[in-house]
């Protein structure tokens, strides 16, 4: 039996099967709360943003229709739910992302990474929102131009241009990492 893609599982959930709506969560809470973290800073404001993602999908479910990627659709939510708690209240990232250490790697290499992994996140903290979030979408998710520009409701080539912009933004913060 092949596994139901994400839409199909809306389509059941707008037809009231809240069993497709829990493996949706499963599917994708992780890579959501990756994003909201990295753009709050904060776990439980992450997992806060998160959580009132999907509940927002599940209260638009039955208005649901799958003329996106549903990871574009969550992106989208999620986008704004991030967006605006920043304006609401700037964040102060406190907890480092937590990850395990990588197979392979020597204690120093690890803490090496670390120390990398709080840098750029101190240089993405930098960001104005709008740049902030294309950069999360674009290398931390992998989405494409046209994903991205579903899910901030703009157009591809201004998803380039914010690109641009916010590489520039973050070029005097990455350029002494790169040279490590």
């Amino acid at each position: 039996m092949q596994t139901p893609s994400d839409e199909e599982l809306m389509l059941s959930v707008r037809s009231g099967n809240l069993g497709a709506f829990e493996q949706i969560v499963l599917r994708h809470q992780s890579a959501a709360w990756a994003v909201a973290y990295r753009f709050v800073g904060d776990v439980h404001e992450a997992e806060d943003l998160v959580q009132n993602a999907f509940l927002r999908i599940l209260d638009a479910a039955q208005r649901y229709e799958p003329t996106a990627a549903f990871r574009t659709y969550l992106y989208r939510i999620l986008t704004r739910l991030c967006t605006d708690h920043v304006r609401k209240k700037r964040p102060i990232p406190l907890d480092p992302l937590p990850q395990l250490p990588s197979p392979g790697l020597s204690s120093s290499e690890h803490i090496e990474r670390l120390e990398r992994e709080r840098s750029i996140q101190a240089a993405l903290d930098t960001l104005p929102p709008q740049y902030r979030m294309v950069i999360i979408l674009r290398y931390f998710e992998g989405l494409s131009s046209v994903e991205i520009a579903q899910t901030m409701n703009t157009t591809p080539k201004a998803v380039e241009r914010l690109l641009a912009r916010a590489r520039k933004c973050l070029e005097p913060f990455l350029t002494p990492l790169s040279e490590e």
